[in-house]
């Protein structure tokens, strides 16, 4: 094994001591300082160029990589998170035969699907999906996905809520966190257009909370055109912000006419 190896081993075991500790400003530094020592690695991605320490460097960057990943969970830092992810998807894909296989892969993996879901991105986590085998998709990490995906689908927001309870690995609570939110978003904006008001007891289910402070700290820190009053929440402020546009129907047929009128001509 050669001396660079060697010290970028023992930057790694700085890297991951700073990580369990959370001293992110001292893990950001290590994790920039092992990416530099690596750049200039032929054995890496997308070079791939065999040598006697290829291996070795491809297990070590690998390992970074994934702990670069969790680190970006950390720091709540999604952009961070797809540029890790992607750094470090050719070691599962493109020499994932040829390297040990990692116990961190699984729930990495997952961990995206989560994000992209979270992020709205429906077309990506399906195609990330096909990539995965038939043996893949029984994996608890992925399965947990999958299953939140079809009950979002669906509008089964109730069993995406209490998914958090039986999460596959405890990085995914801050995407659950934040899918959560995009649930009660996404309930709240249909309240709004639904009804004038609810009483705090029906808006408290609605929005799936468990009791009715939840609710009434959820509306005040997130919804302050909403009214509480007399034991009501009231809606009708809401919908009077947003003035209603007329769909200029005269001025879409006219311009449709003339559309065919100069098709006629053509033909």
């Amino acid at each position: 094994m050669d001396a660079k190896l060697t010290e970028a081993m023992q930057f790694f075991e700085r890297f991951k001591a700073a990580c369990l500790r959370n001293d992110f400003d001292s893990a950001c530094k290590l994790l920039s300082q092992l990416k530099v020592q690596f750049s200039e690695s032929r054995s890496l991605p997308p070079v791939f160029e065999d040598s006697p320490n290829a291996i070795h460097e491809l297990t070590l960057a690998r390992d970074i990589y994934e702990h670069a990943v969790i680190l970006s969970v950390k720091l709540e830092d999604q952009d961070a998170f797809e540029r890790d992810f992607f750094q470090l998807k050719p070691y599962y894909t493109d020499v994932g035969n040829r390297l040990p296989a990692s116990p961190q892969q699984y729930p990495i993996l997952g961990l995206n699907l989560l994000r992209l879901l979270v992020q709205n991105r429906i077309a990506e986590f399906h195609t990330e999906l096909e990539l995965l085998s038939p043996n893949d998709l029984e994996n608890p990490c992925i399965k947990h996905a999958v299953e939140l995906e079809q009950s979002f689908m669906e509008g089964a927001y109730n069993r995406v809520l209490s998914a958090r309870q039986s999460v596959p690995h405890e990085t995914y609570v801050y995407f659950m966190d934040f899918l959560a939110k995009t649930v009660r978003y996404e309930i709240a904006g249909c309240s709004e257009k639904a009804y004038d008001y609810l009483s705090i007891n029906d808006a408290r289910q609605m929005l799936l909370f468990s009791s009715d402070q939840e609710l009434l700290s959820y509306v005040k820190e997130n919804h302050s055109e909403w009214k509480v009053k007399n034991g009501y929440v009231f809606f009708q402020k809401a919908k009077e912000s947003t003035p209603c546009k007329e769909i200029p129907s005269l001025q879409l047929i006219n311009q449709t006419l003339s559309y065919a009128r100069e098709l006629e001509r053509i033909v």
